[in-house]
């Protein structure tokens, strides 16, 4: 199960390496602003994370093997279809609201609830494999995507993009199940003697129970700190260095391929990291972590803006390498966080956390290109993401220590709590 999650992850990641590589091709093609690009990843972020506390509460009604085929169709199609567009809210309809909804429901709330119903020991490691899943299909895209733009036009890329994520549907219909049971195994880690359970009644009012679970979990002051923290992470991440990196380097000279491959490069050291996030994330402190995550993410972005050249020197390299081992490093202790405070909760609360993640990503993919359209260059928004990345690192330390929920009876019996994160 977790191996087809990991597959589906990298074939969804395909429509996350497309913007900043077509942003120049399209501006250059139909004259639209940086900002008006921006808007389209904009919608798209932030759909994709709307869509995930609805995404969890659909998985509990209609199972993971529906929801993620379905998803899939539509990037696919939200891919495809700019191929023949000639307006520019063609492409905030396709790339904003049909991909954002689909990668939206394939988006890390299905890796929360994978985890929890397929796991109860090593689940922070988990976690951090399918997290990297993002990162290795963008390691895998993103100079493919690049060099087929630059030798053959942005609409092959875009064709590839959608391509992939059709091939990935076979898969999930074959291989991807939604609980244990129904291969009669049970969690991974449960205790010696647990029977095999049958799958739940499914679950109805999937709306009234996202809702109400974002209600009972905005009454404490935890969930505020995890969703603002997050904002920031989604900011400095894929609103502005996955969004505007390519077009930076761009500005100074740099070649497209060879921008794409540094932020690919980036997706390996990402691997390596979110994977050893995971296996601390089991051992650590995970506010603790986090504290660490955002305030070396922070110092670098202050230096990144005297980085770029023509050329890559060794200095971008230093970059990249603390870029990468801390892109999505922040979600499996981020995940912890909201199984220790929220229990069997935990999935559709961390959907609504994640939600804050791309608002705060979208807010950022379109401020950014704002701020290139009008300065000319993006060196005030690397300098304000950098500060407010150290702005989370204190908020972070605020989570340091904090008490675990008590288990009910009943998640006890379930074994769906960890004994500890």
């Amino acid at each position: 199960m977790a191996g087809v999650t990991f597959l589906t992850i990298i074939g969804a990641a395909g429509f996350r390496s497309t913007p900043g590589v077509l942003m120049e091709p399209l501006h250059e093609e139909f004259g639209w602003s940086h900002g008006i690009i921006g808007s389209a990843v904009s919608l798209n972020l932030v759909l994709f994370g709307l869509t995930a506390p609805f995404s969890a509460a659909l998985m509990e009604r209609f199972g993971i093997r529906r929801v993620v085929a379905i998803a899939l169709v539509l990037v696919s199609v939200g891919s495809l279809l700019p191929v023949w567009m000639t307006q520019s809210w063609q492409l905030i309809v396709c790339w904003g609201l049909l991909v954002g909804l689909g990668t939206g429901s394939m988006s890390m709330a299905m890796v929360a609830t994978v985890t929890s119903r397929w796991f109860v020991a090593r689940r922070g490691l988990v976690s951090g494999v399918l997290t990297a899943a993002g990162a290795t299909g963008q390691l895998i895209f993103l100079p493919v995507l690049a060099h087929i733009a630059d030798a053959h036009g942005w609409r092959w890329s875009a064709a590839v993009t959608a391509g992939v994520a059709l091939l990935v549907v076979p898969l999930v219909l074959w291989r991807m199940r939604d609980y244990p049971g129904s291969v009669g195994a049970t969690p991974y880690g449960s205790p010696a003697g647990t029977p095999v359970a049958g799958p739940p009644a499914p679950a109805t009012g999937i709306a009234g129970l996202a809702v109400r679970t974002l209600r009972d979990a905005a009454r404490q002051p935890i969930f505020w700190l995890l969703a603002g923290t997050f904002a920031i992470c989604g900011a400095s991440t894929n609103g502005l260095v996955g969004t505007h990196f390519i077009p930076a380097a761009h500005d100074h000279g740099m070649s497209e391929p060879t921008a794409a491959s540094l932020l690919a490069l980036i997706g390996v050291f990402d691997v390596v990291g979110t994977i050893f996030s995971g296996w601390l994330t089991d051992r650590m402190s995970s506010g603790a972590l986090l504290a660490i995550y955002y305030g070396l993410r922070g110092l670098s972005l202050f230096l990144l803006p005297t980085l770029f050249a023509v050329t890559v020197h060794p200095s971008m390299f230093v970059f990249i390498l603390f870029y990468g081992l801390d892109w999505v490093a922040t979600v499996p202790p981020t995940l912890a966080l909201c199984r220790q405070y929220f229990g069997e909760r935990a999935p559709i609360v961390f959907g609504w956390v994640f939600a804050s993640h791309q608002v705060g990503a979208a807010i950022a993919a379109v401020l950014a290109g704002a701020v290139r359209d009008r300065l000319g260059d993006y060196d005030l928004a690397w300098y304000v993401s950098g500060a407010l990345c150290l702005l989370a690192a204190g908020l972070c330390l605020l989570m340091v220590g904090g008490r675990q929920r008590p288990a009910t009876p009943d998640e006890n019996a379930a074994a769906t709590v960890p004994a500890k994160v």
